[in-house]
């Protein structure tokens, strides 16, 4: 395998632009003016850095129990509040194969992605895109794939996330997944991340489903949890 790097293109004919609307159609922060809203998403990225610095960790993985809970928003969200942390890179990685998002976020036109990596040996190098968001870089997920959960286990795809660890002690890859409870994706590749975030749906969610992603997830690391679509105006989260 290639040596991995990413850079930051001074092209701008090569750089994913989004319109202040399309941003705030989409709830991504930076279209946003300074608010109560934009802090928590700094608090949240605050307490997540504490905890994975004092561990020495550097990968962390968006989840949910179920679908429509906004798992992908909510990855955004945080690579780009963590991004905007002074001597911080992010790598934000899609790899709900099957329901991808962060294209569409942030307005990326690109069809080509981790996939294109995992079943056509595509160079990682030329699949990462840059978007206009300053220490922030893309992998998206790509054409969808049957047999994600597989390829997402593969040694392939376990050397990647080893070979991106490594690169830089200061920059975290964050990975958005499919929800636990409806796809084996998720259960089968999340031991090989530093820790998760658990993602609930305010109203939608079930204590039931909690639960049962509760059981799932015992030995795994989770940093905490976040209420998404609350009632009140801001985010709320428990982070361990």
């Amino acid at each position: 395998m290639e040596p991995i790097t990413t850079h930051y293109d001074n092209n701008p004919s090569r750089v994913h632009t989004a319109s202040k609307t399309h941003l705030q159609t989409q709830r991504i922060i930076t279209g946003f003016a300074p608010g109560k809203w934009l802090e928590s998403y700094k608090m949240l990225r605050t307490r997540c850095l504490q905890i994975m610095d004092a561990h020495q960790w550097n990968t962390l993985a968006i989840t949910s129990p179920n679908t429509e809970s906004g798992n992908s928003l909510t990855a955004t969200n945080l690579a780009i509040s963590i991004a905007m942390e002074f001597n911080r890179s992010v790598l934000l990685i899609d790899v709900n194969f099957q329901n991808s998002g962060i294209n569409n976020l942030l307005n990326i036109k690109t069809r080509t992605g981790l996939s294109d990596y995992l079943t056509d040996n595509r160079a990682i190098n030329d699949l990462i895109v840059s978007v206009d968001i300053e220490g922030l870089s893309i992998l998206p997920a790509g054409k969808a794939i049957l047999n994600s959960a597989e390829m997402l286990r593969s040694p392939k795809m376990l050397a990647l996330i080893e070979e991106l660890k490594n690169i830089d002690p200061h920059r975290i890859i964050l990975f958005d997944l499919p929800p636990l409870l409806s796809q084996d994706d998720t259960l089968g590749f999340i031991p090989a991340v530093d820790c998760i975030l658990l993602v609930i749906d305010e109203g939608h969610t079930k204590i039931d489903d909690l639960k049962q992603s509760a059981s799932l997830l015992k030995d795994i690391n989770v940093l905490g949890t976040i209420l998404n679509k609350s009632s009140a105006n801001k985010i709320q989260y428990q982070i361990s």
